[in-house]
């Protein structure tokens, strides 16, 4: 999130580096429980709102001016682009069913949509604070419908091959075994037969 927003963190590696910041939060965890236990503050709501009137005035009474009038704070993002950096992504596998699981939920993910993912392929799944999710598929938004577990559409199974035919093999006094020689001389020896009515003929 610091990198999206082009904040470089530069570790502190020693009590001086850390001082002032530390100084500061003494203070606050000092001062401003004080005040939150003396106005009976007990939830977040509460506490929100004590601190649009607490910080104004703790600045104003502990700021210093800065030494030189340039600003060189950067310019703030806009809402649209906060709501793409403050959230939790986590990368998923798309199954063969178009079901994708995070935190022991179920999205299937519509086929028909504008920009489909294909099966096995890598989607981010976005988590907003608010419980609000996303999921996107090369920084395209895809369509979702969250399901039970069990209930994934079944996926369509290539019709079975037809099972493949036995070879058969002649038996071993078959003719086609025979050369043709053997074959030859076996319809020399066979006597020739009249047929009735036809003209006579002998066995090749």
């Amino acid at each position: 999130m610091c990198e999206r927003l082009g904040i470089r963190i530069i570790a502190a590696n020693s009590a001086q580096a850390k001082g002032r910041v530390e100084r500061s939060h003494g203070t606050h965890q000092d001062r401003l429980i004080k005040k939150m236990r003396r106005k009976k503050i007990r939830t977040h709501e509460e506490a929100n709102v004590f601190l649009r009137e607490y910080l104004p005035d703790h600045n104003r009474r502990f700021a210093k001016a800065a030494a030189r009038p340039e600003d060189y704070h950067r310019k703030a993002p806009l809402v649209a682009e906060l709501r793409n950096i403050f959230r939790l992504e986590t990368e998923r596998t798309i199954s063969n069913d178009w079901v994708v699981r995070y935190e022991n939920r179920w999205f299937q993910v519509q086929r028909q949509s504008r920009h489909w993912a294909p099966t096995r392929a890598k989607v981010t799944v976005c988590e907003w604070q608010d419980g609000s999710i996303e999921i996107h598929y090369r920084g395209q938004k895809l369509g979702w419908t969250e399901i039970q577990a069990g209930q994934a559409k079944p996926v369509a199974q290539p019709a079975p091959r037809p099972p493949k035919q036995r070879k058969l093999e002649p038996a071993v006094d078959h003719p086609w075994r025979k050369s043709y020689q053997t074959m030859r001389a076996v319809g020399r020896d066979r006597p020739v037969c009249a047929v009735v009515g036809g003209a006579a003929s002998a066995t090749p």
